[in-house]
């Protein structure tokens, strides 16, 4: 099964959020790539992550992560998580950051993916460098399913669709020189509900107006999480 490349999508251009990460991370000028622990004293002193520039609340999304060093330490992860999800965990505390509480899930390099601060084995184990994980979040079923090097691992998580909070793209590392890099970014184009909602985000000067609108609860959840998950840039082209 290849990923949903082709039919139906179209390429994003996201980064890693300069203002969403640990300060035990550094960013590339493009900030497609993401250092861990590069302090060359105190190398790691817990564990670090970033999450990307654009949260999504709707619709098909799937990016892939390359590592660039081999994966190492205590845990190296790739998942999504909101914007609640911790992105550090200091005191020389090495934890599995992604998935371990409810606003996160994410799959270890161990091969077990976690939600919860609970796990299950899912893969085999990827350590080598160059390895490329694909990650496909559908928000239409609520699913994540994972992909390495272009084959699909399986359904991993279901039941995101209720999350009522943007998702956005998210790694994280307990190990010093872990480098890993943004691939291919692409989504399904909008739907003329997308655009709609993308139209009435745009001229909403302030997010508490939304309330003020005589729609269903429903539609005024998704309009603020499109401001919240700044999501509002990627569609604003296809209106």
């Amino acid at each position: 099964m290849k990923p949903p490349l082709l039919q139906g999508f179209v390429e994003e251009t996201w980064t890693w959020s300069s203002d969403g990460l640990s300060s035990d991370t550094e960013l590339s000028p493009c900030r497609r790539d993401v250092y861990f622990h590069t302090d060359p004293v105190l190398e790691s002193c817990g564990t670090a992550g970033v999450r990307g520039s654009t949260g999504f609340v709707q619709g098909e999304h799937y990016w892939e992560v390359e590592f660039l060093e081999p994966a190492s330490g205590y845990s190296v992860m790739v998942g999504v998580g909101t914007s609640k999800a911790a992105l550090h965990a200091g005191s020389y505390e090495y934890i599995n950051l992604l998935g371990k509480d409810t606003e996160s899930w994410g799959l270890s390099y161990k091969g077990m993916i976690w939600h919860r601060c609970s796990s299950r084995p899912y893969t085999e184990p990827f350590f080598d460098r160059g390895t490329v994980i694909g990650v496909h979040l559908n928000l239409k079923e609520g699913t994540l399913t994972f992909y390495k090097n272009r084959q699909c691992l399986g359904l991993a998580f279901t039941g995101l669709h209720k999350v009522q909070s943007p998702l956005y793209p998210m790694v994280s590392s307990t190990a010093p020189g872990i480098e890993l890099s943004l691939g291919l970014r692409c989504s399904t184009l909008p739907t003329l509900e997308e655009r709609c909602l993308s139209t009435l985000a745009h001229g909403l000067a302030k997010m508490d107006l939304v309330d003020l609108l005589p729609l269903p609860v429903a539609v005024r959840w998704k309009l603020k999480s499109l401001k919240e998950g700044s999501d509002l840039d990627a569609l604003a082209p296809e209106l």
